[in-house]
């Protein structure tokens, strides 16, 4: 049994053992204790002052009704001998005290000093319970469950100043429960190391000898059954189950005995039919078994299959409780024979009327509720083998004579149905018969029973008593909690699930009710400085709802003396087995913690630590029952794994914040104003992880407008970084007119770029994306557009049809040497683009095409807005868990008034411009743009010049009425103008120069067929 290491001394105490006398005097005048004090002490201290104890009128009570011959004590006697005899001649007093904190026995070094001290650290039945004692050894080792060491002043009643103490709770290793404690205490200058290791050594003697106890019960049950058996003679006899291995898989082996250990904890008597793997029933028979001194246990046998039987033996009831383990015996069992050489003819036992037989040998014994698998093996050891040559007549009686078994009787056991039940021989004897006796033997008879071969075989699976098989199931059935804790916990990276999932794991498992508070942070992904400041109830789970427990989403704030703050403070699962005597629990809200009373009976507390992080408090409450130090192991263990899962969640939480804020930082913050297409956008990051998902708005010269959406392959804060490089680089190359194909293959060689400068050396592959770039003309209402293995558009016509263009697919970005091509639609004014990532229409659980005829019926309503279809997208067709990105961006277009658009056509004769300048002012005249007019013919001069000098007809001047001025001069020629700085001695070279000075921003696009210069220059210019 491990036991938990007792608390460090604090630094600074008194070395002759006094204690910390100052603290103890701050805390009694009600000034705070901030250090000098172990945390027990102080928690003590505060549950003792919570209670209205005074430190110098404490009297303690004292019970005449102890019971001094109970079973610690029968364990203790001994042991406290030898402790007397170790410490003989010093101050040092033994005690030994119940789990109430009742004193039983009492041992003195020096036996004078029985007659110097007071009355109540000599006399049995006084009672050191903290709750009536105040901070002391035993009622503190009973308070808090493990090893305790109090130094004079640490002592709550001022009696005990000059004394001090070490006490170490004992416990029965079946159940765990604190049977009583042992306490030595002594002078406070008499401090010795050993007294630590000497308190260890005598408590676990204490424990072995509580487990002989129990040992010897089941050594009684097992001498019980085995004389039994030996007294039947003869071939009246079971196997044991290790005589079958040929019969049964170890895999049925551990299904039998699990359900025999059922059967035992239930104290369940009849039949009960167990299924096996390979389609075999077996029915496992539960008897009871009662010893000569007593002890009250349950016998489990198998009716094995395969053994050769004339009739099929009908169960005609199966189970029912036992009321009783020594009731009458009321039916009989026949015998069992089987033919020679069966596997199954081994010697073994079978029980009989006479339950208590002779004494069967030193190797009658058992572990508690062990299976017993080494009755009957037929070995010169075996009782039941030493007596097999005796008559199936003779039988020992418990004075060690033989007697002759009647005819016709030999054989006859207890029985195994309730009392009116019979197992019957279906075709000898029928149910309605029960009380016609099967003759079974060699006696006499009626012509129609069947032999005793008609009967199968039985093996001895499992004895024991039943409160010990409970906990054997108890064991078991915490195992297995584990087991599913281990798969039910943690499946998600949701911080508030993981939480959800501990509950849920508890409850009814362990606990009729579970709350988790978490700290406000926890939740948002970070580390809390101070987990009580920002508590929140976060999970409240039980076997039935309307309980008064602080409801989910409200504040939390636990009192000084609460468990759950101890707990915290401890670093270690605090455990209440009654709440009704909880002063600490109690105190923290009267009013709260009545109400809960009538609802909840035990708590244990413990705290979600993981890595050194406070993460939070589980609370696990039990009603009917008291939880047990086992419990508290169980609750420690389920907490630390789920606390594992939840500081896992927490971090996720924390990196998918930081790359969802950097993602959405590197998305655009706002769109351009622009009036070629009136724009909505939605980003909707993964459930999951958060990936690399973009779209842009860029505004093109001569009123275009360029839309893109992208997705970059992988999750996290790579993913979301190389989305923004990527980014910044396709809007470079889009102001830098490059038609749609030509951005796929410049962002093409980026990412080839990016993926040999991975400083990991992975080599190809490691970073893709997948992009579709499309330019709209509001002049032409036509599109252009690329992809490059991105999904298609969906274009929805003025008239509500959707479709999807057949663009040429192009290679996801990064494999390098692939070309891209463009293809070019017609868009309506009234007519939006919807662009989107794969992440809206790919799913694991739903097919593509379906996805896309959704989208379909989602978009075929173009009188909405924008900001309506994005909307009606995400509700309609984005998968509710999505488990990639989605990037949204829908366009509706516009095209820009005929009105507003003038062109001129002219050869390249100088003479000519004069008269395309007066024509343009006139145009903008007409329109009232007459503040532009100065700048607009100034550039017009320049770049019309420029193009008659240097370039090659035609020569097409165009201007632009939008929210800007824009004027274009296009000509056949590739050669582009660039600016320079001209010295004072040059005669040109300023043209550019004073177009740059007179316009907002100037450019030059390339055509398939020559070049557009251009320039922008504000409505107010002057």
């Amino acid at each position: 049994m491990v036991r938990s290491g007792e608390e460090p001394k604090p630094a600074g105490r008194a070395t002759d053992g006094t204690g910390p006398a100052h603290p103890r005097e701050l805390f009694l005048q009600g000034e705070p204790v901030a250090e000098g004090v172990r945390t027990s002490i102080l928690n003590s201290w505060q549950r003792s002052r919570s209670l209205g104890l005074s430190p110098d009128t404490l009297d303690l009570p004292y019970r005449e009704d102890f019971d001094p011959g109970g079973r610690i004590v029968r364990a203790a006697v001994p042991v406290l001998d030898r402790l007397q005899a170790t410490f003989a001649g010093s101050q040092v007093n033994i005690s030994v005290a119940d789990a109430n904190g009742t004193v039983l026995l009492r041992r003195f070094g020096e036996p004078s000093m029985a007659r110097s001290l007071p009355a109540i650290q000599v006399v049995p039945g006084f009672v050191f319970a903290e709750q009536v004692a105040g901070t002391n050894g035993i009622g503190l080792a009973l308070a808090e469950r493990q090893l305790i060491r109090v130094y004079g002043a640490e002592h709550f009643a001022e009696r005990s100043q000059q004394s001090a103490c070490v006490a170490l709770p004992v416990r029965d290793p079946l159940s765990g429960r604190i049977e009583g404690v042992l306490c030595l205490g002594y002078p406070r200058g008499f401090e010795r190391p050993a007294l630590g290791v000497a308190i260890r050594r005598a408590a676990e003697g204490i424990e072995r000898r509580l487990l002989a106890q129990s040992s010897a019960h089941e050594g009684a049950l097992l001498r019980t059954y085995l004389a039994a058996g030996a007294g039947t003679g003869g071939p009246h006899r079971g196997v044991a189950m290790d005589a079958l291995a040929n019969e049964f898989r170890s895999r049925d082996e551990a299904i039998l005995k699990e359900k025999a250990a059922e059967l035992i904890s239930g104290a369940q008597r009849g039949a009960v039919e167990v299924p096996l793997p390979d389609g075999r029933q077996v029915t496992l028979v539960s008897r009871p078994v009662t010893s000569s001194s007593g002890v009250r246990g349950i016998a489990i046998e198998a009716v094995l299959p395969g053994a050769p039987v004339r009739e099929t033996l009908a169960v005609t009831r199966q189970t029912d409780e036992l009321p009783t383990l020594t009731a009458p015996l009321s039916a009989t069992r026949p015998a069992i024979i089987l033919p020679p050489g069966h596997l199954a003819a081994v010697p073994g036992p079978v029980i009989t009327a006479d339950g208590d037989g002779g004494p069967a040998g030193p190797h009658a014994t058992a572990e508690p509720g062990a299976p017993l698998s080494a009755v009957g093996d037929g070995r010169a050891d075996n009782p039941v083998a030493r007596d097999s040559g005796r008559g199936s007549g003779e039988s020992d009686a418990p004075g060690g004579h033989h007697q002759a078994a009647e005819p016709g009787t030999a054989g006859r056991s207890q029985g195994v149905a309730e009392p009116g039940a019979a197992l019957t021989a279906r075709g000898s004897q029928s149910a309605s018969e029960p009380d016609t006796p099967l003759a079974v033997g060699d006696g006499p008879g009626p012509a129609d029973e069947p032999s005793e071969a008609a009967f199968p075989a039985r093996a001895l699976v499992m004895l024991g008593e039943p409160h010990v098989g409970a906990y054997a199931l108890a064991a078991r059935r915490r195992l297995e909690l584990l087991s599913e804790a281990s798969t039910r916990i943690g499946t998600t990276l949701d911080v508030r699930r993981t939480a959800e999932e501990l509950a849920e794991t508890a409850v009814p498992g362990l606990a009729d009710f579970v709350t988790i508070d978490l700290p406000d942070a926890v939740l948002r992904g970070e580390e809390s400085a101070d987990p009580l400041a920002d508590l929140r109830r976060t999970v409240v789970q039980g076997i039935r709802e309307g309980l008064p427990f602080t409801a989910p989403g409200e504040r939390i704030d636990f009192g000084p003396t609460a468990p759950q703050l101890r707990c915290l403070t401890s670093g270690e699962a605090v455990l209440e087995p009654d709440l009704k005597a909880a002063a600490g629990w109690l105190a923290q809200d009267p009013e709260h913690t009545a109400r809960l009373l009538a609802h909840v009976q035990s708590l244990i507390a413990v705290p979600l630590l993981a890595r050194g992080v406070v993460l939070g408090i589980a609370s696990f409450y039990r009603f009917g029952a008291s939880f047990g130090d086992d419990d508290r192991s169980l609750a420690q263990e389920l907490a630390s794994r789920a606390a594992l899962s939840i500081d896992n969640a927490r971090r996720y939480t924390h990196e998918r914040s930081m790359v969802l804020a950097l993602q959405r930082r590197l998305l655009p913050q706002g769109l351009p104003d622009q009036d070629a297409v009136e724009v909505a956008h939605r980003y909707l990051p993964a459930e999951s992880d958060v990936g690399g998902d973009w779209y842009d708005v860029i505004p093109l010269s001569g009123s275009r407008v360029g839309l893109l959406v992208g997705d970059v392959v992988g999750h996290g804060m790579l993913s979301a970084a190389t989305m923004g490089r990527l980014r910044t680089a396709a809007r470079s190359f889009a102001e830098l007119d490059f038609p749609p194909d030509e951005v796929l293959t410049h962002l093409d060689n980026l990412v080839g770029r990016l993926d040999r400068e991975d400083p990991d050396g992975k080599g190809a592959g490691v970073i893709g994306a997948t992009c579709l770039y499309a330019i709209y003309d509001p002049t032409t209402q036509r599109c252009l557009m690329a992809r490059a293995g991105h999904p298609p558009p969906a274009l929805v016509h003025p008239d509500g049809t959707v479709t999807y263009p057949e663009l040429p697919a192009g290679p996801p970005l990064g494999l390098g040497g692939l070309p891209f091509d463009a293809a070019e639609v017609d868009l309506p004014a009234g007519s939006q683009l919807v662009m989107y990532t794969d992440g809206l229409i790919e799913d694991r659980h739903r097919d593509v095409d379906e996805v896309l005829e959704q989208l379909r019926d989602a978009l075929a309503r173009p009188e909405r807005a924008p900001e309506e279809t994005c909307r009606a997208v995400l509700d309609t067709v984005a998968p509710a868990h999505p488990h990639d990105d989605i990037a949204l961006l829908v366009a509706r277009v516009h095209a820009l008034d005929p009105d507003r658009i003038a062109g001129w056509e002219m050869a390249a004769d100088p003479a000519l411009v004069g008269d395309v300048r007066a024509s343009a002012m006139r145009w903008l005249s007409d329109r009232g743009l007459d503040e532009a007019a100065f700048a607009a013919e100034l550039i017009l001069s320049e770049l019309i010049t420029n193009a008659i000098r240097h370039g090659a007809e035609p020569i097409r001047v165009r201007l632009l009425y939008g929210r800007t001025l824009i004027c274009e001069v296009s000509d056949a020629s590739n050669t582009a103008p660039h600016l320079r700085r001209a010295a004072s001695t040059d005669e040109g070279g300023r043209g550019l120069f004073l177009v740059a000075q007179l316009s907002q921003s100037w450019g030059t696009r390339y055509l398939p067929e020559g070049k557009v210069i251009w320039a922008e220059c504000g409505l107010d210019a002057a």
